[in-house]
């Protein structure tokens, strides 16, 4: 027998909990093939087998295990069952084939997309039906021998989800164990309110030269490099000079000493499906506005797929976090310890704004930068925010900080 133990994922972790088994007890795995998938206070991560053999499961799905604890065993010595694929590899390749000796198994799926229109229903009722595109077993039908009639898919419409007739409420409560990186995420917040003197500064921002410049060069853009340009590349490297010229907002304290960092690692805040994680962007000043592009989408991609390395989300000097794209018009977002500061952005609205004496509809975006008061005075955080905004409203200032005739007349 060989022990498969939960293996060393970080300094500062010493459990995990085990999520899920990607193989039953008693099954034969293969080496290297993914047997479980373990959770720790920070990412996600899977264990494999070291060789293989008959599998014996020790630990149970939900259980909390120590760093070095047995979670399985492999019987090498047991012989491998007749008929079993040799590798994960070589039964992905038998699929196809399965699927054209076995051609019955599409057309059995016709026949449903066809229930929208051979259900009992008036014509008005058929109509709707196919125009809204609306499952004919979620309506109730009233009319005589069970035909759905047009008021029928209305009250369907209206009440999506729930079928008329049925309680509209219920008492039900549902108990469901907190994974740890929930539990990492709360005592962190906490954390944050509790030994910061946490302050939100407000400002807001006139998107609509970057709105123009990407529509003017996103085709280009995507075309050249590969990618999407975004609203964060424009943010990451306004911030990035505005950290440069304001370093305590890019520093943090360390007992009784302040660390001045020179260089700006990026932390973007990222919802994933079990919870908020942030993933650095490591040298983000040294990068060009595709490479930040990529690294945003690469990052986001791993962290919706439960992919993040504990050395992706470790470090960063500085937070970004976008609730615009959940529709927040406004927040104070909590700081992301032991950094200093973090930047909130949030929904562009089009809001009626004095110009030059007129009233025009221009694109706005409120920001909220929260700090920590005790490292970061009132003037710098204002200061930094306004020299944000400023880069933002003139984006031809994020080619190297300054303004080119300013620049050239070295003023």
């Amino acid at each position: 027998m060989i022990d498969i133990k939960v293996p060393t994922v970080g300094e500062s972790i010493s459990e995990v909990t085990l999520v899920k088994w990607l193989k039953p007890d008693g099954a034969y795995v293969a080496r290297d093939e993914v047997i479980a998938e373990l959770e720790s206070e920070k990412a996600t991560f899977e264990v494999n087998a070291e060789k293989a053999g008959v599998l014996k499961t020790v630990g149970k799905e939900g259980d909390t295990l120590k760093i070095g604890d047995v979670v399985a065993q492999i019987d090498e010595t047991a012989p491998k069952p007749e008929g079993t694929a040799p590798a994960p590899a070589e039964a992905k390749k038998e699929e196809p084939k399965k699927e054209e000796q076995k051609p019955s198994s599409v057309v059995v799926e016709k026949p449903k997309e066809a229930t929208a229109t051979d259900v009992k229903a008036t014509p008005v009722a058929s109509a709707i039906i196919a125009d809204k595109k609306v499952d004919p077993s979620s309506i109730t039908p009233s009319g005589t021998g069970g035909k759905i009639l047009k008021d029928d898919v209305l009250e369907a419409l209206a009440n999506p989800g729930r079928k008329p007739g049925t309680a509209a409420f219920n008492r039900d409560e549902k108990r469901e164990k907190m994974s740890n990186l929930r539990k990492t995420v709360s005592r962190r917040l906490v954390e944050a309110k509790n030994t910061t003197a946490m302050l939100t500064t407000f400002n807001e921002v006139d998107m609509g030269k970057i709105m123009a410049i990407r529509t003017a060069n996103k085709d280009k853009f995507k075309e050249a490099h590969g990618v999407g340009l975004g609203f964060m590349s424009f943010f990451t490297k306004a911030v990035c000079f505005a950290l440069q010229e304001w370093p305590s907002v890019n520093a943090y304290i360390d007992k009784e000493e302040i660390i001045y960092h020179q260089y700006c690692d990026i932390s973007i805040a990222v919802s994933a499906p079990k919870g908020l994680v942030v993933p650095v962007i490591r040298n983000a000043e040294s990068l060009s506005m595709a490479e930040i592009e990529k690294k945003v989408v690469e990052l986001a991609t791993k962290a919706r797929e439960n992919k993040l390395s504990m050395e992706e989300m470790q470090g960063g000097t500085f937070t970004i976090t976008n609730g615009g794209v959940f529709g927040s018009l406004m927040s104070t977002p909590i700081i992301n310890i032991p950094q200093s500061a973090i930047l909130g952005m949030h929904k562009i609205q089009e809001r009626p704004m004095v110009i030059d004496g007129q009233i025009v509809a221009r694109p706005m975006m409120y920001l909220a930068l929260s700090y920590d008061h005790r490292i970061i005075d009132g003037r710098e955080s204002v200061s930094f925010l306004v020299r944000v905004k400023e880069l933002l409203e003139n984006p031809d200032l994020l080619l190297f900080g300054k303004d080119p005739v300013k620049a050239l007349l070295q003023l």
